[in-house]
């Protein structure tokens, strides 16, 4: 390989890993990935990459805490074979005041099936507060209705 083209190779590889390194410093890409992340976990049924993603002071409804959280998963994944989480109208956005702070509202389809047919289902519209956390966003508070 010529030198040419060591050097264009090169700068290639720095020019995506830059780009990369770039993508990961977006607190908004950040949050939205976290979003979608705790989707796929839920879905995925998978309790503990849900609990990873609770910050440590996380509360649901002001008054339910990560042990209910896990009780509450642990029993829906035991309940149904298939989880699926559908969310419609998803929007997220950083605090403006408090860079630290993210929020996600959106409204959520959750159905639950023993099979392919769903044999449960419930409409929620929720409301996420996400906390930076080591450079990472975690859950904080969550509510519904």
């Amino acid at each position: 390989m010529s030198m040419r083209h060591l050097a264009g190779s090169l700068f290639i590889s720095l020019t995506l890993l830059l780009a990369g390194c770039g993508a990961d410093d977006d607190p908004q890409a950040a949050l939205e990935a976290a979003v979608q992340q705790l989707q796929d976990n839920i879905e995925g049924k998978s309790t503990g990459a849900v609990l990873d993603q609770l910050h440590g002071d996380f509360l649901a409804r002001q008054e339910l805490d990560r042990e209910w959280a896990k009780r509450t998963m642990t029993l829906l994944f035991l309940r149904h074979k298939n989880i699926k989480v559908i969310a419609l109208g998803k929007n997220s956005w950083i605090d403006p005041a408090i860079s630290s702070k993210g929020y996600t509202e959106t409204q959520v389809g959750l159905s639950g099936a023993e099979g392919l047919i769903p044999d449960s289902a419930r409409h929620y519209s929720v409301k996420l507060e996400w906390w930076l956390d080591g450079g990472e966003w975690k859950l904080a508070r969550l509510d519904w209705e």
